[in-house]
């Protein structure tokens, strides 16, 4: 199945909710993420984390600066 993401937002921390296409919903820890650094780099601020948000062009959450995160990577790290 081709996973989209439909609804996304901040809960705390680094965790996000994260809504799909199928129906399935919860929180993801995208922690990993922010210790990538590169693009990720400036999510480390956690006030800057905040202000993601869910882009319906791409289907999935994205960032001021470019970031974004696969779908399928929200879907594998929910499954854990």
């Amino acid at each position: 199945m081709d996973y989209h993401v439909t609804d996304a937002h901040h809960v705390k921390d680094y965790k996000v909710f994260v809504a799909f296409n199928d129906g399935v919903t919860g929180e993801v820890d995208l922690s990993e993420c922010v210790e990538a650094g590169g693009i990720f780099a400036p999510l480390a601020d956690i006030d800057y984390f905040k202000t993601l948000r869910y882009d319906a062009d791409i289907e999935t959450i994205v960032w001021r600066n470019g970031a974004d995160v696969a779908p399928e990577y929200l879907r594998q790290k929910l499954q854990k």
